[in-house]
């Protein structure tokens, strides 16, 4: 099966305009709540929509960026970062687009790392990582790495992002967050049947060797296309089936309660260890902490959420840190109580992940 998979156009993203503000809430001081009763407290702010890969659930060759006067700047990042933490962010990660081509990253990442952030991550693709840049941004306060991988097989790979970025090159980066200590490292596959689900097992093998956490993710209905449908779905029990016909694994019992993962080691002792993270089959909605903010500054309270908040004009109409926290809390209170993706009802939404931001 060929799956084609293109990109809503730019000019089709611009024409979905966001509601001017979001209702108001009842605010809790210091607390980011939603009218479920969650508590907020993972931001992930993706700095721009840039990226040097295609990958082919992702964005088509012809994508185009939204300009770079509607992408906040470093000013402005940093303020919503600010705004954040003091309703109760206590982890941040950076994502993209690819995050590492923004240019003022170091900036980026000197200030959040000074703002307390219980962990500071970021999530890249590996391409523009090296040892320097990685030691670099240790040193600034990042904690953690996090590298998209959905293929160890070189031809795949090249065929799945429309890159020629290689294997090796990945294999490196990923030992070099090893060495500046951006551990533990995770490793997130989008597994997609037909394209790369044959190498479940063989992801496996790479988490062993390279002592990672290897996050397989369910594919989600967020394809430039629309073609998503369940036959491209391999679900949880899958992927776990197919990897413990290969490898014993035992369940990691506790850790944290809003993990989006089901995770496991190797019964072995060997190095490494599994997540899963199944949207489609094991929905984990209801003990969701997360809040995104895209590079054009729009806060989204669901992955899968239809309306945003453009917090970019409060920035640009002279809004104190008070009116962005204000603002903030008063989205995350519009947090819809799932995504709905088995609903009959459930309706994709415009945005692709490139424009969200993982």
């Amino acid at each position: 099966m060929t799956i084609s998979l293109n990109v809503l156009s730019e000019d089709t993203q611009q024409s979905q305009s966001p509601p001017a503000a979001p209702p108001i809430a009842r605010q809790q001081p210091g607390r980011l709540i939603d009218s479920h009763g969650r508590t907020i407290h993972d931001l992930r702010m993706s700095v721009t929509d840039r990226c040097n890969f295609r990958c082919v659930y992702c964005m088509d060759p012809n994508f185009r960026y939204m300009p770079k006067s509607e992408l906040l700047d470093l000013d402005e990042y940093i303020a919503v970062a600010r705004a954040g933490f003091s309703l109760g962010i206590t982890k941040l990660r950076l994502t993209g687009g690819e995050p590492t081509l923004y240019p003022q990253l170091d900036d980026l990442i000197g200030t959040f790392g000074r703002m307390g952030f219980d962990d500071l991550a970021m999530t890249t693709n590996g391409s523009l990582v090296d040892y320097s840049r990685a030691r670099q941004w240790k040193q600034l306060g990042l904690d953690r790495l996090t590298f998209s991988l959905d293929s160890v097989d070189p031809q795949r790979m090249r065929e799945m992002t429309r890159a020629q970025t290689s294997l090796d090159s990945i294999v490196r980066a990923i030992e070099a967050a090893h060495r500046a200590g951006l551990g533990p490292i995770k490793v997130n596959a989008v597994v997609i049947r037909d394209v790369n689900d044959v190498e479940v097992a063989d992801l496996a093998d790479f988490a062993r060797d390279h002592d990672v956490n290897m996050r397989y993710i369910e594919f989600m209905p967020l394809d430039s296309s629309r073609k998503w449908n369940r036959s491209h779905v391999v679900s949880a029990d899958e992927i776990l089936s197919r990897i413990s016909a290969r490898h014993e694994l035992t369940p990691i019992d506790g850790g944290d309660p809003h993990s989006t993962s089901m995770n496991f080691r190797f019964a072995d002792g060997a190095a490494g260890s599994i997540g899963v993270i199944a949207p489609v089959s094991r929905p984990f909605c209801s003990a969701c902490s997360r809040l995104r903010i895209t590079a054009d500054g729009k806060v989204r309270p669901c992955l899968f959420s239809h309306d945003e908040w453009d917090i970019r004009t409060v920035l640009r109409s002279g809004g104190d840190d008070e009116a962005l926290a204000a603002f903030i809390a008063d989205a995350v209170w519009t947090k819809q109580a799932g995504h709905g993706i088995n609903s009959s009802e459930f309706i994709q939404p415009q945005r692709t992940m490139s424009a969200i931001g993982g």
